[in-house]
């Protein structure tokens, strides 16, 4: 991930490698990573059983806040693409029946947004 896509606040990928080694005592019995992207300091995960977002606080990013949802908990998502002079891709996820969004994300151009849709889709559609 360019410094220049972290400035912005866009996520990159992880590799699972990666995120396991970091965030492997958050996982269950039989709960697989399955990928992972990063902004500046914080994390999103997305697993076979839940999403989990790791939202670094503070200035010396001392606290962390761990939040799981899971995808039956997800009504609606969407994805908007990158376009031409667009520097992102947007995620965004609706919980339960909130009118607006829950979670909002911005990819740069190196997550291919369509993975992330289908990981999504997969979820929560079953």
């Amino acid at each position: 991930m360019g410094i220049f896509s972290a400035i912005l606040g866009n996520a990159g990928s992880v590799s699972q490698e990666d995120l396991l080694k970091k965030y492997g005592q958050l996982l269950t019995a039989n709960e697989e990573i399955e990928m992972g992207f990063k902004l500046i300091r914080d994390t999103f995960i997305f697993t076979n059983k839940r999403l989990i977002l790791v939202d670094v606080q503070g200035i010396t990013g001392s606290k962390t806040e761990y939040k799981s949802i899971a995808y039956k908990n997800i009504t609606r998502f969407s994805v908007e693409t990158a376009g031409t002079f667009d520097l992102d891709a947007e995620l965004k996820i609706w919980i339960s029946s909130e009118q607006q969004p829950s979670i909002v994300k911005q990819f740069n151009k190196s997550v291919n947004v369509y993975e992330v849709q289908k990981i999504l889709a997969f979820h929560v559609l079953g």
